[in-house]
C-alpha cells in the first residue's frame, strides 16, 4: 500500500534540476523516468520518489494521483 503523504510529495514537489527542472514530479514523463530507471535513481528522498512514480506509471496507476492533485486545500 502507497503512503498517502508519498502520493501528496508526487502531486506537490517541483523537480530540482535538470530538463524539468521546476516541473511537478507527477506531469515528469514516463520515458524521462525509464531514463533515470536505466541509468539509477538520484539518491535520496528524490531517488525514492522517482522510482516510486516510475512504478506507478509503468504499471498504469496514474489514476491514483488525479483525485490527490484535485483536493481542496493541497499546498
Amino acid at each position: 500500500m502507497l503512503d498517502p503523504q508519498l502520493l501528496k510529495t508526487l502531486v506537490t514537489m517541483k523537480m530540482p534540476y535538470g530538463k524539468y527542472k521546476g516541473r511537478v514530479l507527477c506531469d515528469l514523463p514516463e520515458p524521462y523516468l525509464v531514463w533515470y530507471h536505466s541509468k539509477g535513481f538520484p539518491e535520496g528522498k528524490l531517488g525514492m520518489l522517482l522510482y516510486t512514480l516510475y512504478e506507478i506509471k509503468l504499471n498504469g496507476l496514474e489514476h491514483l494521483l488525479k483525485p490527490i492533485r484535485r483536493a481542496p486545500g493541497r499546498y
